[in-house]
């Protein structure tokens, strides 16, 4: 399930990791092979090795301008930065005046390895002194006039060269002016990871202490680093033992690292022959990128200045898109990039932006594009194509409005689609014979996005409707009506003034039409007095989905203890909406905590004893209201910085899916012709990269965003054998376990996705 050769990968993520170059690679296995020696042997092979390492430590000196100072050959930059730390504060505590309150700063957008690390060994040297965060300007820039305020009570300082998520590189000899003028004995580290073969160092003209560097960021093998120790810099072995390093840093050495790097160091060195290009071809390339991205993305926005970056790194926002989405994207593509530091890959948002002060939304939608010196431009060129083959994709799956009219291949949407943000739902019914839709609780965030669906499938509105007034958000409604129904007269909810009245469950209702459907509201009150739900009703009067707001979530009922709210209300509407749904029918909440999707009175008898007993008629009203007063207490722990808009009655866990693997599915595709392969990426994922081995021609294409039209229109197919894919296997579970919770009991998916497959 390998994509086509015509659509090889394109590494656009050289921050987080570099391929080793094939002359560092053979440099390495030249090594392995005849230069195994040990290093500290006296033998003849011992002695060659030896020399290869000195030979490595002389260029990385010639490379650094280190002078006098110290190259210890280390694991990587992080042994690096505990080496500086670990060294500097022992020297430190060694004279501390029990008197005075210390501190050790660090900027702002350092990498979490150094502040982490300075936490720790100022916990474990019990030195007692605060770390603190040195500010940076909307540049990224350090704050000079904080470093002058701060420095004299430092026992240590540790800057950036260059920073791994937005290439903002710091003035080293500003800052060495500014540090030394008022603290000359403070000890400095600098982390230039992300400074080598993109910056020029001369660190003997500096007086900075300690400079860590890492080899699988510049082309060599992950296990090899070094770090600069200034001449007179105090010294600690961070590993002591067989005393190799010259007693500096013990463990046998690792040859094959050094001998890749050895050859990255020649490389750099020579002038001619070397893969490794001059800063103002790699500044053409960045501007090449630049303007590939912005014609893609017109409302794109960089989340740096080019002027104090280094080249190989672009970090930039698409408004109304999410990183995960756009790294999706462009993984589809072929394209890899991140969406910030690969050491923090949980993380939502960035931290260096933030500093940086910039909007939350450009933290929370930042990608990072970075490439190394060994650029080629045949990858500019194709990297190129492949952003505007990306940004096509959106545009065919209407989610950005294309300029021309050359996109043809739009899918017409007809039924249910889910939109999220963060937990909070908006749902659209479209009905493509008639062009009408409508809108269910419209986020603000999704405004955009709701806005492009519509102008894009040419849809026309009947109606913008809240389930009831939303205490975690401000609703962005009123904004969409304005826009496409200025005339329209609504009640606060966006209900319209006209309407029809209907009959269901023997009484009267209000409804709208929806081409051959209609949309009637019911009260159901309690969750607050205003609440509503909207139900979806076929010709024939059945009932197709119950919009509910938050009167039922998936494993939840929706907390009562809101001024506006009313347990005795919620208990009489619980029985009402039962009622009217019975027990199948697919419930469609304002909120979705645990990526559950949607879910059903039947399946949540089997979670919810509440709720449960509320339907059979085992719990009296009054019994109802103190049982639900007492879930609401919890809702506190649970909330932390949101509001939680239900009271959770059971446990969240998960169902144990079956998974398969690429060899064991191919077998039972082999084995099982009625198995169907359900491909959950969204539209333009899918749209580029759906060429997938032998299983692609058997996949269907069902996005997260439409699962859940999926289940109702198979609801009388549960016990089909269904198996999920996706890119990675993570999206996959998740549907798979929303699945089996609704009684999709032989659901499986495919562990790894389609990026661990090998056929």
């Amino acid at each position: 399930m390998h994509p086509s050769p015509a659509l090889s990968q394109i590494y656009l993520d050289a921050n987080a990791t570099t391929p080793v170059l094939p002359q560092a690679a053979k440099a390495a296995l030249g090594a392995m092979e005849e230069l195994f020696g040990n290093p500290s042997s006296s033998h003849i092979t011992g002695l060659k090795a030896k020399s290869l390492m000195e030979q490595t430590r002389l260029r990385a000196k010639q490379i650094l301008g280190s002078g006098q100072g110290k190259i210890i050959f280390t694991s990587g930059a992080t042994e690096g930065i505990q080496t500086a730390i670990l060294s500097a504060l022992i020297k430190a505590k060694a004279s501390l005046d029990p008197n005075k309150q210390y501190s050790l700063l660090y900027g702002a957008t350092e990498h979490k390895a150094v502040p982490n690390s300075l936490a720790h060994w100022n916990q474990l040297l019990e030195i007692g002194a605060e770390v603190k965060a040195i500010p940076v300007d909307d540049k990224g820039a350090l704050d000079l006039d904080f470093i002058a305020k701060e420095v004299p009570n430092a026992l240590m300082i540790c800057t950036m060269a260059v920073n791994n998520e937005t290439g903002v590189y710091q003035d080293l000899n500003a800052l060495d002016s500014c540090i030394r003028q008022h603290n000359p004995e403070v000890f400095w580290m600098v982390d230039c990871v992300q400074a080598l073969g993109k910056r020029p160092l001369t660190l003997a003209q500096t007086s900075i202490d300690y400079a860590p560097f890492s080899g699988h960021k510049l082309y060599a093998p992950k296990g090899i680093g070094f770090v600069y120790i200034r001449d007179g810099a105090p010294f600690t072995p961070f590993i002591a033992g067989g005393g190799q390093e010259g007693g500096l840093r013990s463990g046998t050495e690792n040859l094959p690292g050094m001998a890749a790097l050895n050859q990255v160091f020649a490389m750099l060195l020579a002038e001619q022959d070397t893969p490794f290009h001059s800063g103002e071809r790699l500044e053409q390339y960045r501007q090449q990128l630049a303007q590939a991205l912005l014609n893609a993305f017109p409302t794109l926005v960089f989340n740096h200045s080019f002027d104090n970056s280094v080249p190989t790194t672009l970090n930039f926002a698409v408004p109304g898109f999410s990183s995960k989405e756009i790294m999706d994207l462009f993984d589809a593509a072929n394209i890899r990039v991140s969406s910030g530091s690969a050491c923090s890959s949980k993380v939502t948002r960035s931290f260096v932006l933030d500093a940086m002060g910039l909007p939350a939304w450009q933290s929370e939608s930042a990608i990072r594009l970075s490439f190394g010196p060994a650029m080629t431009q045949l990858e500019v060129d194709q990297a190129c194509e492949r952003i505007q083959s990306a940004a096509n994709a959106l545009g065919n799956s209407c989610l950005t409005l294309s300029t021309d009219d050359v996109s043809t291949d739009k899918k017409p949407l007809n039924g249910l689609v889910q939109l999220k943000s963060g937990s909070s739902c908006s749902w659209i019914y479209a009905d493509q014979q008639s062009k009408q839709a409508v809108v269910i609780d419209p986020l603000p965030e999704l405004g955009q996005r709701i806005d492009t669906l519509l102008q894009c499938q040419q849809l026309s509105p009947i109606a913008f409707i809240d389930t009831h007034g939303h205490a975690d958000h401000v609703s962005g409604r009123v904004e969409l009506a304005a826009r496409y129904l200025p005339e329209q007269t609504s009640d606060h909810l966006g209900w319209p003034a006209t309407h029809q009245i209907t009959e269901i469950g023997a009484r009267p209702a209000q409804s709208l039409s929806l081409g051959q459907l209609s949309l009637v509201k019911v009260a159901t009150p309690g969750h607050t007095k205003d609440s509503i739900s909207l139900l979806l009703c076929s010709a024939e009067g059945e009932v197709l989905y119950a919009f509910c707001g938050d009167l039922v979530l998936m494993g939840s009922l929706g907390r009562t203890n809101f001024d506006s709210s009313c347990a005795k209300q919620m208990y009489n509407s619980l029985k009402l909406l039962h009622s009217l749904v019975g027990d199948n029918t697919l419930l469609c909440p304002s909120h979705d905590y645990n990526n559950e999707f949607t879910t059903s009175f039947a399946a949540e008898f089997r979670v919810n004893p509440l709720l449960n007993e509320v339907i059979n008629g085992t719990i009296t009203m009054a019994q109802f209201e103190q049982q639900k007063a007492r879930l609401d207490t919890h809702l506190k722990d649970e909330a932390g910085s949101e509001i939680i808009c239900g009271a959770y009655t059971g446990g969240c866990s998960k169902a144990k899916v079956k998974e398969y693997d690429s060899q064991t599915l191919n077998q039972q595709v082999g084995s099982s012709p009625n198995l169907k392969l359900l491909d959950i990426r969204e539209p333009h994922e899918y749209a580029l990269q759906h060429e997938l081995g032998t299983l692609g021609q058997q996949t269907i294409n069902v996005p997260m965003t439409r699962l859940v039209q999926f289940v109702q229109e198979n609801q009388l197919d549960r016990e089909a054998q269904w198996v999920l894919v996706c890119r990675s296997g993570s999206r996959s579970l998740v549907a798979a376990q929303a699945l089996h919770r609704l009684g999709f009991n032989n659901i499986a998916h495919l562990k790894g996705g389609y990026a661990l497959s090998d056929n």
